[in-house]
């Protein structure tokens, strides 16, 4: 037990002696690791890489208390010592070939610059989905709600919802909205650039605050922005006005554009995964939607 706790002393000694003479630099070199670190995570997340390291790393960590902390250290575990270190230089081979996808993917990524200009595409394309799907639903007098998701999750209304899984794109939101389909009554949550859930019942503003004109959509929007950061979008059925919810306050009859700079200024604080960029598509191109009789609700 005194051996044990020698060693643990020792290791205190040197972590205290890092810091004593050069405790920047050591501070430095720790922001990059970690730096480094997190990259390698987000980047494999979802990957079937990303289990593989964390197996090498709870490798390396028991490993190195192991020869560290145990009594004697490397010398007692002279054997021990030696599979460890040469282990390593095997996993080290081993896991150029395991990630040789994800290793391609990332130099590619590397080549072609641009990681942020990148997201900006993709969040760029949202924005292009969403207006030119609020247009068409404003000039056809269709009713909608969206919500974006950003910094607090809404996961809490999603699961009342009917799950989805799709990309953002003009003709689902259509489609989702079309008066008769059965999903159209309720809101639709957007998390990152994909269509989590539809047919979301978002809660109802409360107090007598809101104008008497306003409906069901209008209150669940100023609702689910009271209690969320999220990015609330409404169309009136009745007068296909645009409006925006957020933190409890209701922006009314925005034009296009001016939707346009709301979501362009309100994407920015919205993460998105590490996924492909696709082209961003023209707005000036709508789907065809049948001849139907609407029926008329109180947004």
């Amino acid at each position: 037990m005194t051996a044990l706790q020698n060693g643990i002393d020792a290791v205190w000694q040197r972590i205290q002696g890092y810091f004593g003479s050069e405790p920047f630099a050591v501070l430095f070199e720790l922001a990059v690791i970690w730096v480094v670190v997190y990259l390698i995570v987000r980047f494999l997340k979802g990957t079937r890489g990303a289990r593989v390291v964390w197996g090498v790393a709870l490798i390396m960590i028991v490993g190195t208390l192991t020869l560290r902390i145990f009594p004697g250290g490397s010398e007692t575990l002279e054997r021990l010592n030696f599979l460890y270190t040469n282990v390593l230089a095997f996993i080290s081979f081993v896991l150029v070939i395991v990630f040789q996808p994800e290793l391609r993917r990332a130099l590619v990524r590397i080549g072609e610059g641009g990681w942020f200009s990148k997201i900006g595409l993709r969040r760029a394309r949202v924005v292009e989905e969403l207006v030119a799907s609020v247009d068409y639903l404003s000039r056809n007098k269709i009713g909608g709600l969206v919500a974006i998701e950003r910094q607090v999750g809404l996961k809490g209304i999603v699961e009342a919802g009917t799950r989805l899984d799709a990309d953002v794109s003009r003709q689902l939101l259509n489609t989702l909205f079309w008066p008769g389909s059965a999903l159209h009554d309720m809101g639709v949550v957007i998390r990152g650039d994909r269509i989590v859930a539809a047919g979301v019942q978002f809660p109802l503003a409360e107090g007598n605050d809101m104008a008497q004109e306003l409906g069901s959509r209008h209150r669940a929007a100023v609702g689910l922005s009271n209690e969320a950061d999220a990015l609330v979008i409404v169309v009136s059925e009745e007068t296909g006005k645009i409006s925006v919810a957020e933190r409890g306050r209701l922006t009314r009859g925005l034009s296009v554009s001016g939707l346009h700079r709301v979501l362009s200024e309100g994407m920015t604080k919205v993460e998105l995964d590490d996924r492909p960029v696709e082209d961003v598509s023209d707005p000036a191109e709508e789907p065809a939607e049948p001849k139907a009789t609407k029926e008329k609700d109180s947004a």
